[in-house]
């Protein structure tokens, strides 16, 4: 297939592999650029998704197993785009390459992680714990090849991660690199982040430790987590038995997120469900303004609503603080219902906090017209450029799957034209 045939992907969550399996395996040459050293985006950092609530690896490892088996992907970790010129059926595109300082001879021997003696913060984990500047996510990553943090890295005047290395696998001398490719047509697939508690003063994010975020209470009860999926508190790895769901954390909210991101109270009843079936004993509030269960999702909120360890309290949180003395974290909210106020202490309370399109804070170099929140307003977009997923509303999985899926089609007919 000619160069300027090939569809380009641009990131590799579950939309972007979506997309390009599905384009590739209906005959066309995908090239897939991720910004991260790991496919999967935000699904592979959960416990469990909708609507199966199976683990991420059910869905992923199908996906991986198909570009490893098709011909027609290639992809670029640890790159980004810096420009786009051209038009639908002829787009150059330059791409900007981070180095890995590990090459393909690796083998995930795990070697170079033990030698390394410089730490990072983990991000894969929300910075609950720390890796080696010589990691890999976790043992299901893909690619399974190791990569090296070069902000962490003491780089070649330490270099015993390169010695013990049996198989030549670590260049420390590796630069960026820019390369330029034609395609055809473009997929824009880079996903969302969570909302930056830290703006969250009076809900504590960031200043009381047993305070976290939605996504951090999926790393906690992930197996592959910092606790090995066990719910302990950061703060001194106690069992948190009573937890405090706070919902719309930021979100609907003019001085924050004034959208709903549409997942939050169905994550927030899952987690309780982590709650509750790993203690049986545990206690689960979900502070609420109006639960938003939509469709098929109904039947599961009235399945953990039933649950006498589970309680809704239809309020708004006002304030949490910090007990000294014990490390608990105090709300202090509305029951709406009961018509009264509530100053209750919690083991540890999980922030429902919303979903930001990527290109917020990072922008791609595509004449594109964005909301004020950031969303791809896909009216806007040049013929032969496709935006999927939670870059033009928030979405759950299976929404984005779909449309993924369906943007393959368009991306082969702007090839065709």
């Amino acid at each position: 297939m000619a160069e300027n045939k090939k569809v380009l992907v641009i990131g590799g969550g579950f939309s972007g592999l979506t997309a390009a399996v599905e384009t590739a395996e209906a005959g066309a040459e995908v090239v897939i650029v991720e910004k991260t050293p790991f496919f999967g985006g935000r699904v592979t950092q959960l416990n469990k998704y909708f609507p199966k609530l199976c683990p991420p690896n059910c869905g992923l490892e199908i996906n991986f197993k198909r570009i490893k088996n098709s011909g027609d992907v290639t992809f670029h970790t640890l790159a980004e785009v810096e420009r786009v010129t051209g038009q639908e059926g002829d787009f150059e595109v330059t791409l900007k390459t981070v180095p890995r300082f590990i090459n393909d001879k690796c083998v995930g021997c795990n070697a170079c992680a033990e030698a390394c003696p410089a730490e990072r913060p983990n991000d894969f984990n929300f910075g609950l714990d720390t890796t080696k500047a010589a990691y890999i996510t976790h043992n299901q990553a893909f690619p399974f090849i190791y990569a090296i943090d070069g902000k962490h890295c003491k780089g070649k005047a330490c270099g015993k991660c390169a010695e013990v290395c049996k198989y030549g696998a670590v260049d420390l001398d590796m630069k960026p690199e820019t390369l330029t490719i034609k395609v055809g047509s473009i997929i824009l697939a880079s996903g969302w982040d969570p909302y930056d508690v830290s703006k969250l003063d009076i809900l504590g994010a960031g200043r009381i430790k047993n305070v976290i975020t939605n996504m951090q209470m999926e790393r906690l009860a992930s197996p592959n987590g910092p606790t090995g999926g066990r719910i302990l508190r950061p703060s001194d790895g106690k069992e948190a038995k009573n937890i405090a769901f706070v919902q719309c954390a930021g979100s609907r909210d003019e001085n924050h997120l004034p959208y709903c991101s549409f997942i939050c109270c169905l994550a927030s009843l899952k987690q309780a469900t982590y709650v509750r079936e790993q203690y049986p004993d545990s206690k689960a509030d979900i502070f609420y303004i109006d639960m938003r269960t939509p469709g098929r999702y109904e039947q599961f909120y009235r399945k953990v609503k039933d649950d006498p360890g589970v309680t809704l309290i239809k309020g708004k949180v006002a304030k949490i603080t910090d007990d000294p003395e014990t490390g608990n974290p105090v709300i202090e909210a509305e029951d709406i219902m009961a018509g009264k106020k509530i100053r209750q202490a919690f083991d540890m309370v999980v922030l429902a906090t919303g979903m930001v399109p990527s290109t917020s804070a990072s922008k791609i170099p595509v004449e594109i017209s964005y909301t004020p929140d950031g969303f791809v307003l896909p009216a806007t977009l040049p013929m032969g450029v496709y935006a999927v997923g939670t870059l033009k509303n928030p979405a759950d999985v299976a929404k984005s799957v779909q449309d993924a899926t369906g943007t393959a089609i368009k991306s082969i007919q702007s090839m065709r034209r």
